[in-house]
Formats: C-alpha cells, structure tokens, sequence
C-alpha cells in the first residue's frame, strides 16, 4: 500500500521545496530524554520513508549529539544527497555564543564532519538576539557569504524568538543576502504574530520555518516544563484550553498541529521527533488536517 506523502511547499526564492512537516533533531541530542542511537536512525529513516524532507539541527542541541546522530541517520538512508535537506546552526554552543567570523566559519568545519555531509543547505545564525544585531550584519553574514561562495553551505538564515530581530537584519543586509528565516512559538493557537509579519518577508523573497507549534509544552494536555517562561496566566489559560479539549474528545496538541499547518506561506513547520512513535503521529496529524476544509476548534 503506497504511503501517502507530505506536501512539498517552496521555500522563498530559494528553489527548494520543503515538506510541510519538518523533522527537528534537537530531541536527538537527548535533551527531552535520553535517545539512543537505533531510536535516532530508526526515527530518521521513518520520517524520510513518510515523505519528510528537511532536518534541522544545531551543534548547541546536546552540546553536538544531534548533529552526529543525525548524520548516522542520514547515512543509513542510502539516498542520493539531493533527496533531503539538511539545516544546522553556527554562533551558538555550548560553551556560549560567539557570532565572529572567525569561530562561525570554523563552525561549518565543524558541523559536516558531525554530520557526515560536504555541505549543508541553510546555515542560520541562531538565536541572535543573544548577541550584537550589528555584528550578525556586518560580521558574521558576511562570513557566511563566503562559505556560500566556497560550496559548503547554500543558503544563510537567522533564527530567534522576537519577531523584530527579523526585520531589523533584513532592512540592513543587501538583498538576497538573508535567504531564510526560522521563527518559534509565533504561529499556533495561543500565539499568531508572526502572520503580522508574513507579507514583509514575502515581499523580500525570504523563506519561512515556524518550530514549536506546541508552544514548548503550553499545548499539550501534559503542559509545559518548569523553565517554561511563559506568564503563570497565560500556562493557566492554555491548560485550562486543553481540559476544556479533552472534555470534548479532542486532544490540543492536534489542534495546534492542524492548525500551524494551515498556512501555506510558510513552508515548513518543525516538529522534534525522537521515536518512529513520534514521526507516526505527527504524520498523521498532517493527513488529518489536510482533510479538514476548516480547522476544528472543539465544538
């Protein structure tokens, strides 16, 4: 019986097409639980089978874990290199972040021997808002320029949570320059801003990743881990939100799903997966909701 595929949605002017679904690998760096090694692969090798595409990693995710679980995954699909796409992450580790160009270009070094791969195809700035905005502009984008020049990556992005980091970079890189970005916890039900900004980055021809449609935890009828900085009202509000679900026969974290999923201008929603379990029901959920004319809100 054929497996009825994700679908492929384009990534800014980039020509790639991403599925709709993509696999986040911070999970594989054991950081939600211990994985091992047979689970990563086996959970890689699923979401491929499936039609899932895109992986994203960071040498931050388990202090470098993900990345070499991940690239063991890679390799055991047994593929061509132009049948999947592969995201990672430079200028922040575990001992820090460091944006200069000099450690970020060491970082790609890095990063594909961890990965078993030549190249990459978006390298991201993550989480700048950690650092100087002025220095990822002037310093370290440049710096990746040149490793796009050099064949090791093909893409630059820049990641983060507040959505203004976005904009500032963008109106002050040539354009072209900045080719993705990767937003969370900005487009599910509890959190929709980053539709606000939707038609700007469209307008400058950039791609757009959205992670954690669960809100870190806030959507699940579990809720959220201690460290979770959302206020105590809004952890109240979401929980009393998935009782309420329950009550009805519906669970919130699909509906979250579903509901992230809905917007085709962005390309991909990245979802952590650390179990063939776990790649199962997020394919699903996707199936579901493309069968859904309006998403269902717990009538």
């Amino acid at each position: 019986m054929a497996v009825p595929k994700l679908e492929m949605r384009p990534l800014g002017n980039t020509g790639l097409k991403l599925s709709s679904v993509g696999f986040g690998a911070s999970p594989l760096g054991s950081v939600f639980g211990s994985v091992s090694e047979s689970d990563a692969v086996a959970s890689v090798l699923e979401a491929f089978r499936l039609g899932i595409n895109f992986f994203d990693t960071s040498p931050y995710y388990g202090a470098t874990l993900s990345e070499k679980m991940l690239g063991k995954g890679l390799k055991a699909l047994g593929v061509p290199r132009s049948e999947y796409i592969v995201s990672t992450k430079c200028g922040r580790y575990r001992e820090g972040f460091d944006f200069s160009a000099e450690r970020v270009t060491k970082s790609i070094d890095e990063s594909l021997e961890r990965l078993q791969l030549d190249y990459v195809d978006i390298f991201q700035c993550h989480d700048i808002e950690f650092g100087s905005l002025d220095q990822v502009v002037n310093e370290t984008i440049p710096a990746l320029q040149k490793l796009k020049e050099a064949g090791k990556i093909r893409f630059i992005g820049i990641t983060g949570l507040p959505l203004e980091i976005f904009t500032y970079v963008l109106d002050r890189v040539p354009p072209g320059t900045v080719d993705v970005i990767l937003s969370y916890c900005h487009y599910s039900i509890n959190d929709s801003t980053l539709e606000d900004l939707l038609p700007y980055l469209k307008t400058k021809g950039v791609g757009i990743i959205s992670a954690s449609p669960l809100a870190m935890g806030l959507l699940t009828e579990f809720g959220p881990p201690e460290w979770h900085p959302a206020s105590p009202e809004l952890k109240s509000a979401c929980q009393a939100a998935a009782v309420y679900c329950k009550e009805k026969g519906k669970n919130i974290s699909k509906l979250a799903m579903q509901y992230s999923l809905s917007n085709k201008d962005i390309s991909t929603v990245l979802v952590g997966m650390n179990s063939v379990k776990q790649v199962l029901v997020h394919h699903l959920n996707f199936m579901k909701s493309i069968l859904c004319l309006i998403i269902e809100f717990c009538y």
